[in-house]
C-alpha cells in the first residue's frame, strides 16, 4: 500500500498515550488541513454539531487533551486517535480527504476478499513485509509465527478465556517467561510505541517467541485448564521452556538473544552487507 500524502507540511499536533498505547491528533490542526477554512476551530465546532445530531460517537467521545498553540501556552484541544481520525475525516468534504476516502474503501474491499479467502490474506501479507524491506528468510518465520499464534488462541478460547484483557495477560506472562520483559517492557527496549513487536524482533527472538506460544498451546491440550488461573500457570511453563532454551543458547554463543534492534535498525543492517 503507497504511502498517502495528507498533512504536507503543516505541523499536526500530536501526543503518544503511554498506557493505552495510542497516538492522539489535534482535530482542529486536521480540519485546517483538509478543509483549508480561514476558522478551522468554528467549521470544528459546526461539523461537531452537526455530527452530535447524527449520533455520531466521535462527537460524543473525543477526548481532550493539553497540546501546546502557537501562543507557548498549552490549552485543552479536541483530539482524535487513529480510528477517530479516519472517521473525521470521511465526516469532511474535501478533495484534500478524497484520497484517505479511496484508501479506507479499498482495505474494505479487500477485508471482504480476504474473509471469503483466507489465502489472499498471507499473498497480501508477503507483499507488504517485502515492501517494508524485510528478507524472504525473515517473512517465512514471521507467518509461520502468525500460524501459530492462531493456534495458541484457538485453544485459549476453547478453554473459555476471553480475547481483549485476558489473551493481553497470558501473552505477557508468556513473554516475560522467555524473554525476560513484559510486552511493554520489550517494546520500550526496541524503542516502539503502537508498532507490532513481533515484526521488530529477529530471527532467532521470532523462534523463541513460537517455541514458547506452541509448547504453551500443547501443554494446555494435554491439561484442559478449566480457570483462567490454570492457563496462566501453563503460560507461565511454556514461557519457561522457551526462557530455558535461550539461556542454554546465550550460554553457548556468549550472546544476548532479546535484542533492542527494532525493523528499521534489522533493515539498515540488511544494506549495509549488501543483502535484499
Amino acid at each position: 500500500m503507497g504511502k498517502i500524502k495528507l498533512f504536507e507540511q503543516k505541523h499536526i499536533r500530536s501526543q503518544w498515550n503511554e498506557q493505552e498505547e495510542k497516538w492522539y491528533f489535534s482535530i482542529v490542526d486536521i480540519v485546517e488541513v483538509l478543509t483549508e477554512s480561514p476558522n478551522a476551530r468554528k467549521y470544528w465546532s459546526v461539523l461537531k454539531t452537526r455530527l452530535r445530531k447524527e449520533g455520531s460517537q466521535l462527537a460524543t467521545n473525543c477526548s481532550q487533551l493539553k497540546l501546546q498553540s502557537a501562543d507557548g501556552k498549552f490549552y485543552l484541544t479536541d483530539v482524535a486517535d487513529t480510528e477517530q481520525l479516519l472517521r473525521l475525516i470521511q465526516s469532511i468534504p474535501s478533495p484534500k480527504a478524497e484520497p484517505f476516502k479511496q484508501w479506507l474503501a479499498k482495505v474494505g474491499y479487500e477485508r471482504i476478499e480476504e474473509s471469503q479467502d483466507p489465502e489472499k490474506t498471507i499473498d497480501r501479507a508477503m507483499e507488504d513485509y517485502f515492501k517494508l524491506g524485510y528478507s524472504k528468510e525473515w517473512i517465512n518465520q514471521r507467518l509461520k509465527s502468525i500460524e501459530v499464534r492462531k493456534e495458541l488462541t484457538n485453544e485459549w478460547e476453547k478453554r473459555g478465556v476471553e480475547q481483549g484483557q485476558q489473551f493481553a495477560t497470558l501473552t505477557d506472562i508468556i513473554t516475560q517467561a522467555w524473554s525476560g520483559n513484559t510486552v511493554k517492557q520489550y517494546k520500550k527496549l526496541k524503542n516502539l510505541k503502537k508498532e507490532n513487536l513481533r515484526d521488530n524482533m529477529t530471527n532467532l527472538e521470532l523462534v523463541l517467541n513460537m517455541l514458547a506460544e506452541a509448547t504453551t498451546a500443547e501443554i494446555s491440550k494435554e491439561n484442559n485448564p478449566k480457570s483462567f488461573d490454570d492457563n496462566k500457570a501453563i503460560a507461565k511453563k511454556g514461557g519457561d521452556i522457551a526462557g530455558d532454551t535461550r539461556k542454554q543458547i546465550e550460554a553457548q554463543t556468549g550472546k544476548k538473544i532479546v535484542s533492542a534492534q527494532n525493523a528499521k535498525a534489522l533493515k539498515a543492517a540488511r544494506e549495509n552487507k549488501g543483502l535484499k
